[in-house]
């Protein structure tokens, strides 16, 4: 049975401060810090509330005398009478009884507009937005009218809650192909530039060529189609290539009119304009917009960079601290090397639940994903909604065609037969995405490790719903009394990642020799640690501390093989980061192989009388170790021996115990972060990759005796062992010299 997770209807708000507010219609549209809800609802009151990726939206209520009419959206025709009135002009000059007739009319739809539409879908009140219904009843697209889709209405209740929040910026959407959006960015772009004054709307693609086509092809023929009353006075050519200006046109006082003593009716436009820009790092700099679409943001290829553009167009949005237009952003994603990796990190930085003191996040956009199921063509039935599983009674779609299987089930047919495929597995999957993962899954051309055993276990994760088996927390000293009992805490916000705890009998084993501490529990695996000195560096980044944690086979109650804890971070302090690797071993009683030549941990843990709990490299014995190896421990990383060893751990490790095993059955590492750094994973720049360096040092300490140099035996002086002959001819035998 499919579990939908894109959003949820909840409760934040007391029901006895809903309806009091209500009953004096108190709430205002934009961001409630109080209940900390964004209300998009434009009536004062509010009814359901909708948690749509973490961003909580309040929507109107349900009218008490909402008619059940279709039940389902029905694109409402235009009337003749008014379809044959083509200006505001044409308009003036009608009689007023005509006026009169239709004055109800085009108000409502001016209402619809603003404040939103309600009908029943399927015997279920359904509400979507101004801009939503805009786009269904009066926006023309290449098939001709759009069709009502579920999909399109949570985008379009989120996008309005970007609108509505003052501390957002707009909105990231990772979205999958063919999902309408390049259309619903149209449509929205004329829709709010026909009711702003004084204002600029921006186009930016993926190239210059692909913002003008968005133009040309999409934001002037729905312009063009808008009813007269929703039309602007409207300047230049009926179909402009680079600028939609919605102003008056400049008109010239000739001598007859000044002789004649005319008058010139006033008119009133907008001064507000549509254009294109060429895709750069600097495209709107300096430039003041209402809105910025950003079509195509995840496939901007070198030397343009979509980081670099949105520091720059983010400063068009604003005046001071105060946001003043909006972005809507969406795309899907490239190969990580084909501007890929920029747009995963703005996606990633636009989590809401990730705000800094000013409320806002670190893009100031806030991060969308619709799974390809919501929105896959084909698979959509006639009421807009999503057809998950195969249907056991007959099921249509808009075009009167029967939808004899589940997406779920054809997705899974499609990937199946692209198993054999890595690379065209992994193209399909960031076409059609089912999750924030496949979306950003990049080509297997560059790994040196197996990515279908990779890739297999990180489905696998993903659909045992990885997250309920992993714990977040943090580990703390008893009390808060350093070199004591160290516990672990569940906490939303702390660094590690668990999932598995030893028993309570095993946690916090030491021994004590010569007054030097020494782990209890080397016998059941170890740590390895991917380390840093400095705190801060120059420009806010760096790298992050990585800790993990591996089992091996013991006799004790613990899985054998299993990655069980996965610390990647970079707290504010290097002695932070160092105190949490501590408890970390404390409390497992595991030791550590660390990378020795940042050695700030290692000095850190022999001052605190830990030195036992750091490894001796492996390779060598004793008498051969450095004295700085001797004093603290440790293994190089500048060795190409390390090295080739490091890589071939992690490769024997995927093996043997990621994806589907020998045995039939899948691996049990759950860290999906870790597995991401393998598919990544370069030898020649290892650096980049703390996750990888951390586990692969895991492996190699929890394999030590597979690098423990065998002692080889030389022959000082060579033994004869050649046998004498002898020459028997005679009474006595002699030797042959």
């Amino acid at each position: 049975m499919y579990k939908q997770s894109l959003y949820s209807i909840i409760e934040p708000i007391k029901i006895n401060t809903i309806k009091r507010l209500n009953k004096a219609k108190k709430w205002k549209y934009g961001y409630n810090k109080e209940n900390d809800v964004i209300v998009i609802s434009k009536t004062g009151q509010i009814g359901e509330v909708y948690s749509i990726q973490n961003l909580k939206i309040a929507l109107p209520p349900k009218p008490k005398d909402l008619k059940k009419e279709d039940n389902k959206w029905v694109k409402k025709e235009y009337p003749k009478e008014l379809d044959r009135i083509k200006t505001i002009f044409d308009w003036k000059d009608l009689p007023a009884d005509f006026k009169n007739k239709w004055h109800v009319y085009i108000d409502t739809e001016f209402t619809k507009r603003e404040e939103g539409h309600w009908f029943y879908n399927k015997g279920v009140p359904t509400y979507i937005t101004g801009t939503h219904y805009m786009y269904l009843q009066w926006t023309k697209i290449d098939v001709g009218a759009p069709d009502y889709r579920e999909a399109n209405r949570l985008f379009y209740l989120f996008w309005e809650a970007c609108k509505a929040d003052v501390r957002s910026y707009g909105m990231c959407y990772l979205k999958n192909r063919r999902s309408g959006f390049s259309f619903m960015a149209s449509s929205e772009a004329v829709n709010m530039a026909t009711i702003s004054s004084d204002s600029r709307f921006g186009i930016l693609s993926k190239s210059g060529a692909d913002a003008k086509k968005m133009f040309t092809d999409k934001v002037v023929p729905i312009s063009i189609n808008y009813p007269f009353f929703f039309k602007p006075i409207q300047d230049g050519m009926d179909r402009p290539k680079t600028e939609l200006a919605y102003r008056v046109p400049a008109s010239k006082f000739t001598r007859r009119k000044i002789l004649s003593n005319e008058r010139t009716a006033e008119l009133a436009g907008l001064d507000t304009t549509i254009d294109w820009k060429n895709t750069g790092d600097n495209s709107y700099d300096g430039e003041k917009l209402s809105l910025l679409v950003h079509d195509e943001a995840g496939k901007w290829e070198r030397p343009e960079n979509i980081l670099n553009n949105w520091r720059v167009t983010k400063t068009t949005l604003r005046l001071g601290s105060r946001v003043i237009g909006k972005c809507m952003m969406g795309s899907t994603s490239n190969s990580l090397d084909k501007g890929g990796e920029n747009f995963k990190k703005l996606y990633n930085d636009s989590d809401v639940t990730k705000r800094n003191r000013n409320g806002q996040t670190r893009s100031g956009l806030y991060s969308l994903f619709i799974p390809m199921e919501w929105n896959f063509e084909g698979f959509i039935d006639s009421y807009g909604l999503p057809v998950f599983e195969t249907p056991k009674e007959e099921v249509k779609d808009n075009y009167d065609q029967y939808i004899d299987v589940g997406v779920i089930e054809h997705w899974e047919n499609e990937v199946a037969g692209l198993k054999g495929d890595q690379d065209g597995l992994n193209e399909f999957y960031r076409q059609f995405p089912r999750t924030e993962e496949h979306a950003f899954r990049d080509e297997t051309k560059n790994s040196i490790f197996n990515l279908a055993k990779i890739y297999e276990q990180i489905d696998y994760n993903e659909e045992a719903r990885y997250d309920a088996v992993i714990t977040r927390g943090s580990f703390q000293w008893q009390n808060g009394i350093k070199d004591t009992q160290v516990q672990f805490v569940p906490n939303l916000n702390g660094r590690f990642n668990v999932s598995w705890v030893l028993p309570s009998n095993l946690q916090n084993r030491i021994i004590t020799k010569n007054g030097i501490k020494y782990p209890g529990n080397d016998h059941i695996g170890a740590f390895g640690c991917d380390s840093y000195d400095i705190s801060g560096t120059t420009d806010g980044k760096g790298s992050k501390g990585a800790l993990h944690g591996l089992t091996k086979f013991s006799m004790e109650e613990a899985p054998a093989n299993k990655f069980f804890l996965e610390y990647i971070a970079r707290p504010a302090t290097a002695e932070m980061f160092f105190e949490d690797v501590l408890m970390a071993l404390v409390f497992y009683g595991m030791p550590l192989l660390c990378e020795n030549n940042k050695p700030r941990l290692l000095y850190y843990l022999k001052r605190r009388g830990y030195r036992g709990y750091s490894m001796n490299r492996p390779d060598k014995v004793w008498n051969k170790l450095s004295v700085a190896e001797k004093e603290i421990g440790g293994i190089p990383n500048s060795s190409e021996d390390i090295r080739q060893a490091h890589a071939a751990a992690i490769e024997t490790y995927i093996s043997n115990y990621v994806g589907v095993k020998p045995t039939g059955d899948y691996g049990d590492i759950y860290f999906n972060t870790t597995l991401t750094d393998w598919a990544k994973f370069d030898i020649n720049k290892r650096t980049k990759f703390d996750a990888a360096i951390s586990s692969g040092l895991a492996i190699m300490a929890c394999n030590k005796n597979l690098y423990t140099p065998r002692p080889q035996i030389e022959l000082q002086d060579k033994v004869n062992f050649s046998f004498a002959k002898y020459n028997n001819k005679g009474n006595f035998s002699k030797i042959i010299q």
